[in-house]
């Protein structure tokens, strides 16, 4: 089956491929990590199948990673304002974990949020 074309000129692309290729390596560990994916064959395994894509990730990924803050911003409020989602919203590769929460969250949003953000910070202290 093939894979979906990779344009490496795209940087966040070929930052997809090289977080794929550090997993397949055990680099990173505890996840399953495929990718880059189209939204539509991350999240829809209907998608993948009619376009042959071969991913065992396809239709049943957690998290989807995105390559900056603007895009996983239109990409949070789609899932909530169309979608009907809640979502937690934390900055990952920080010292501490920041919050991104919107001033339009609900309290169970504003909650989530702050229990993703103890999660990361317990799981931090425990790995120095």
């Amino acid at each position: 089956m093939p894979l979906e074309n990779v344009e490496h000129s795209h940087a966040a692309a070929a930052r997809a491929v090289a977080l794929a290729m550090m997993a397949l390596r055990g680099q990173i560990t505890e996840a399953r990590v495929d990718g880059p994916l189209a939204f539509d064959n991350a999240i829809s395994l209907d998608a993948a199948l009619t376009k042959h894509i071969a991913s065992a990730m396809a239709g049943s990924v957690d998290v989807l990673l995105v390559p900056d803050l603007e895009v996983g911003n239109m990409l949070a409020k789609q899932l909530i304002y169309l979608g009907g989602a809640d979502a937690a919203g934390l900055v990952a590769g920080a010292r501490v974990p920041i919050m991104l929460t919107s001033r339009a969250d609900a309290l169970r949003v504003r909650l989530a949020s702050a229990a993703l953000a103890r999660l990361a910070a317990e799981r931090s202290r425990n790995t120095l």
